[in-house]
């Protein structure tokens, strides 16, 4: 408990914000290897997954690949591409680590999401005289688009994770303070950057919680509501029609 106490302390220690090497600078390099990364594989991913859910072609491929990915350990990757792209192209290595770490749970949501729709709304959709174009954008993308950011959210999380351990070949981040903070005895450092880290993951874990359930079209909020509200009847009613046994 003294530890924990030590931990905070050292976190809102006025001197812990201030200069180059601030917890603040620090955030900032967490959030923008974070952002850059998801962005990319953002742009590779999502009209891969959108192309392949809509065609229905590749998604086998798209499989092994995304479980190929995801079993290839990030440390490890992180090494590899830092050998191979030399000591002073180390932000070029971290970037390229955390987009391929990033592409698989983006490719999956996206293409996920497309295959989720009802085929029968689909068929509407195309009985209505919409062209392949327009069921993609105006049916498959709008109802998709839930899958599609728990995808987001799930990359976000672990490139969030995976940033930590950069600090290890020296690209800065929260991560930092564990690294340095270990063969210091700094155990106080080291607790403190770890809750810097957990806090960072769970607002944006909320963030994304937030635009996964505003991502859902109103007509599905409604439909949803209404199941909802017509099963906890039933639920009262066949409650209140229980005989009460003597």
């Amino acid at each position: 408990m003294n530890l924990f106490a030590e931990a905070l302390a050292w976190i809102f220690a006025p001197e812990q914000w201030t200069g180059p090497a601030s917890i603040g600078a620090a955030l900032a390099v967490h959030l923008w290897y974070t952002g850059v990364a998801v962005v990319i594989a953002a742009i590779i991913a999502v009209p891969l997954g959108w192309l392949i859910g809509h065609t229905g072609r590749g998604r086998e491929i798209a499989v092994v690949i995304s479980g190929a990915a995801r079993a290839v350990p990030s440390f490890g990757l992180l090494i590899l591409l830092v050998l191979l792209f030399g000591v002073l192209n180390r932000p070029e290595a971290g970037v390229v680590t955390f987009v391929l770490l990033a592409i698989p749970s983006i490719l999956a949501g996206a293409y996920a999401g497309v295959e989720a729709i009802d085929r029968a709304v689909l068929d509407s959709g195309r009985a209505m005289g919409m062209t392949q174009w327009q069921v993609l954008w105006r049916i498959e993308v709008p109802l998709g688009l839930p899958l599609l950011v728990a995808g987001l959210r799930s990359a976000t999380l672990q490139v969030v994770a995976t940033v930590t351990i950069a600090a290890y070949v020296a690209l800065g981040g929260l991560g930092q303070y564990i690294i340095a903070g270990i063969p210091l005895r700094r155990y106080d450092m080291v607790l403190g950057g770890a809750l810097l880290i957990i806090a960072l993951a769970l607002l944006l874990d909320l963030l994304f919680a937030v635009l996964q359930r505003t991502a859902v079209p109103r007509g599905l909020r409604a439909g949803r509501a209404a199941r909802d509200t017509g099963r906890a009847s039933a639920a009262r009613t066949a409650t209140s029609h229980t005989p009460v046994p003597s």
